[in-house]
C-alpha cells in the first residue's frame, strides 16, 4: 500500500506511526484468525460450525461501505439516508449477534 493511500485511510488525529502499528496489528490478527480457522477445520470442529452468518455479515459490511462511498460523492436524498440507516442497523445487529459469547459457545 502506498503512502498516499495510507494517508487517506488514517484519521487526522492519529500519527503515522500509530496508524502503521495498528495496521500491522490488524494484519497479524487476520493472519492468526485464518490459521485458527484452518486448525479448527483440521481438528474437525469447524465442520459443525456454519460460516454462512459470518459471510453474510461481511457482505452487509461491503454493501454498507459502498453505499456510504456513493453517497459522499453526491448529495444524499432522504431515501438514500434511510437506506444507509437501515443497512447500518442490520449490520450492527448481525455483528452483535455473531460476537455474542453465548452464541459462539453454543455452536462449539
Amino acid at each position: 500500500m502506498k503512502y498516499d493511500e495510507k494517508a487517506k485511510l488514517r484519521i487526522f488525529a492519529v500519527s503515522r506511526g500509530a496508524f502503521n502499528r495498528s495496521l500491522r496489528q490488524a494484519r497479524q490478527n487476520v493472519t492468526q484468525s485464518i490459521y485458527t480457522i484452518l486448525l479448527l477445520g483440521y481438528l474437525g470442529i469447524l465442520e459443525e460450525i456454519s460460516l454462512e452468518p459470518y459471510l453474510e455479515a461481511a457482505n452487509k459490511l461491503k454493501t454498507y461501505i459502498n453505499t456510504q462511498r456513493e453517497l459522499t460523492k453526491k448529495m444524499p436524498k432522504e431515501e438514500h439516508i434511510r437506506t444507509v440507516a437501515r443497512l447500518h442497523e442490520e449490520l450492527k445487529n448481525s455483528l452483535e449477534e455473531l460476537s455474542n459469547p453465548r452464541r459462539i459457545s453454543k455452536r462449539l
